[in-house]
């Protein structure tokens, strides 16, 4: 893994931080580790993921009656 040194960072910010990290029940650097790898997630790889197992799930089940028409004959039904 990787290290990375920050210098010269405010020390309003460092306090943000640091009670940012306390509420979360996490150290300075944990939180700063969550916040860095929520600020840099790869939403096309993401998005792409959930296509493939949209089309497995296709391949497998096949495509589904709109849970709203269900819903509605279940709900006539009583």
């Amino acid at each position: 893994m990787a290290t990375l040194t920050i210098r010269q960072l405010d020390d309003d910010v460092y306090d943000r931080l640091k009670r940012r990290a306390v509420a979360n029940d996490r150290s300075v650097e944990a939180e700063v580790r969550q916040i860095l790898g929520q600020s840099t997630f790869d939403i096309e790889s993401w998005v792409a993921e959930l296509r493939a197992l949209h089309a497995q799930t296709l391949a497998r089940d096949g495509l589904q009656a709109d849970s709203v028409a269900l819903i509605r004959a279940i709900r006539d039904e009583e």
